[in-house]
């Protein structure tokens, strides 16, 4: 579509002469997803529509609802969101901490401690690309009854980006300056056209500065505030126990009328997803059930049971194997996969590709996963705009066999491959989960026929999404030589989802291990095209960098990924969840309620 047919477009639905509704799925008729039509319209000063699958808010008062009790089968082990290395302590803090905005199931961005959506129209986003200005919420406390402002929003960006806080949050504050307007305004001044300043800071979850002033830098980790959170959220801190419980209370100061639903929030972690799902589903026992990686059948007979059913939430979500670049078994400069060491058979391109043959992702669809999930050959899969088509998937032992023979790879006398006098044996390793088990074990039938012996690990879920920089065992040290978990997709914009692959954002002791590059794959060229991304307001163009990006990451096996996971949660029959494949599920947790 040309710009000016494009732009004739927006300014029908300005005039309300086309419907909203007609304007998106003109766009999605056209290869764009709803979302970027949404933010299309959003841009361009055309106020946010209520979101079709968002279920409207019944209660007329705040509190009433009683206990709402959640089972999050990897228990959270801290609550200070700059640290979370994975999604249970993203989730944990967020039922203490708010961003300025979240994105609703259609992609919309929603004010929560913004006061409005910043756009070109209301002066909020300049005609270049390099300003935006937040107006923040006024009469918004912090749970200690002190006053959210400006100099919060601030710090937390002066907080993240500081290299020696460790922030694995550190991708939303770069490529930008924050400045304080006044004491409810702030500026974001970008080094250059940013068309994902929707990913700069907005969508992080904000800590006070009166709390955490002191904790800047090298002592970031000595903060009480870590695991005792003052936050401006529907629920206020009770009790922790890492692993464990999570426990608040209403929040009686919250700063939207008749929020929150319940009194109170406990959050249960530990156990297994079969087990959660079990407790909502079947026993009713909880109200909640998180991200329930659960056979497909067995979601299907547990439903039967009448207590609870299961929400099937679309997302962009990657549930994928990392081969790991470097040597994880000796130490470099004092440290295990140092970023200057080699893998004894992953650095070999052929060996990556050989392995990504042996990954059986359709068998793993069909028979584990079922409608939760899809077999895909790539990493980044939604929005659809910025899906590749350039890309194939293929199973074949025989193929993998072969280029492992031309490698010089050959089979010694006990059928394992060898070379150099090095057997072909890998260490992969997950979290304990009944379905991740079942994923190493088809890997590891079909390596087993080609000649490769591997060993497979299960770490307990909150252990290897740990940030304890002490704990050898978890997926950011990745010391071992295979291993698979999910990405989550998080925002329509796949900035941060795909820095992950950025030479930057290497895992590393001096960071550390809180950059995102897990695997220590690098790539100069993909560095580049991430680079052009940053800047690229084209968003045609841009698309097509992002699909350069995920084919070279396909290409080079940087990436083996196995399923476009939807996100399965269980809930009561009677409680009302607003969920989103775009954010967290407790983003709107202050919507949530209980039907009578």
């Amino acid at each position: 579509m040309q710009e000016p047919t494009l732009r004739h477009l927006i300014d029908q639905v300005r005039a309300g002469t086309l419907p909203r509704r007609a304007f998106i799925s003109r766009l999605v008729s056209l290869g764009l997803t709803a979302p970027m039509a949404a933010q299309l319209l959003t841009h361009s000063g055309i106020a946010v529509a209520q979101s079709t699958t968002t279920p409207a808010y019944k209660p007329t008062k705040r509190g009433g609802g009683g206990a709402l009790r959640a089972l999050w089968w990897q228990g959270a082990t801290l609550l200070n969101p700059h640290f979370a290395s994975g999604n249970k302590d993203q989730e944990a803090a967020r039922i203490f901490y708010e961003p300025l905005v979240v994105f609703d199931a259609d992609g919309n961005m929603v004010p929560v401690l913004a006061a409005e959506i910043p756009t070109r129209a209301n002066g909020g986003v300049s005609a270049d690309g390099k300003t935006v200005v937040w107006k923040l919420k006024r009469d918004v406390t912090w749970h200690d009854g002190k006053p959210f402002t400006a100099d919060d929003a601030v710090f937390n960006w002066d907080y993240a980006r500081n290299p020696a806080t460790a922030a694995t949050t550190v991708g939303q504050f770069t490529g930008f300056k924050a400045e304080k307007v006044d004491s409810h305004t702030v500026r974001l001044v970008f080094d250059k056209p940013a068309p994902s300043w929707e990913t700069a800071l907005c969508s992080a979850l904000l800590i006070p500065k009166h709390i955490f002033g002191a904790y800047v830098g090298a002592k970031s980790r000595e903060a009480p505030g870590n695991l005792s959170p003052v936050g401006t959220g529907p629920y206020k801190f009770v009790d922790f126990k890492p692993g464990d419980m999570v426990r608040g209370a209403i929040n009686t100061s919250y700063h939207i009328a008749n929020r929150p639903h319940f009194d109170a929030i406990e959050v249960k972690g530990g156990g297994d997803a079969t087990s959660a799902a079990r407790a909502v589903l079947q026993t009713g026992e909880y109200d909640y059930a998180w991200n329930l990686q659960v056979e497909d059948e067995v979601l299907k007979r547990m439903e039967s049971g009448g207590k609870g059913k299961a929400y099937i939430v679309a997302a962009g979500d990657i549930e994928f194997v990392q081969l790991n670049m470097t040597d994880p078994w000796n130490e470099v400069e004092g440290e295990r996969a140092h970023a200057k060491s080699k893998h004894f058979a992953f650095s070999d391109l052929a060996v990556r590709q050989a392995m990504a043959l042996l990954m059986d992702r359709k068998g793993i669809q069909d028979f584990i996963y079922g409608r939760t999930g899809f077999a895909t050959p790539n990493y980044l899969n939604a929005p659809s705009r910025y899906r590749s088509t350039n890309t194939r998937y293929e199973f074949n032992v025989e193929k993998a066999s072969a280029m492992l023979d031309a490698a010089g790879w050959k089979k010694g006398a006990d059928g394992i491959r060898e070379k150099g006098g090095k057997k072909m044996k890998f260490v992969f390793q997950t979290s304990v989960n009944g379905i991740r088990q079942k994923e190493q074990a088809v890997v590891k039938q079909a390596c087993q026929k080609a000649g490769i012996d591997v060993e497979l690990k299960s770490v307990s879920a909150s252990v290897f999404f740990s940030s304890d920089v002490g704990n050898p065992d978890t997926n950011t040290k990745f010391w071992c030589d295979m291993q698979m978990f999910t990405a989550l997709s998080g925002s329509p914009d796949p900035t941060l989802y795909m820095n992950r692959f950025t030479t930057a954002e290497v895992a590393t002791k001096a960071n550390k291990w809180q950059g995102r590059n897990l695997n220590r794959w690098v790539s100069a060229e993909y560095d580049k095209l991430y680079k052009a991304s940053e800047t690229e307001l084209d968003p045609v163009k841009r698309a097509a960098l992002f699909i350069a990006m995920n084919d070279l990451v396909v290409r080079e096996v940087a990436a083996v990924p196995l399923i476009n996971r939807t996100r399965v949660i269980g809930a009561a029959n009677k409680l009302v969840p607003v969920l989103t494949g775009w954010d967290l599920d407790f983003s709107q947790l202050h919507n949530w309620y209980r039907e009578a």
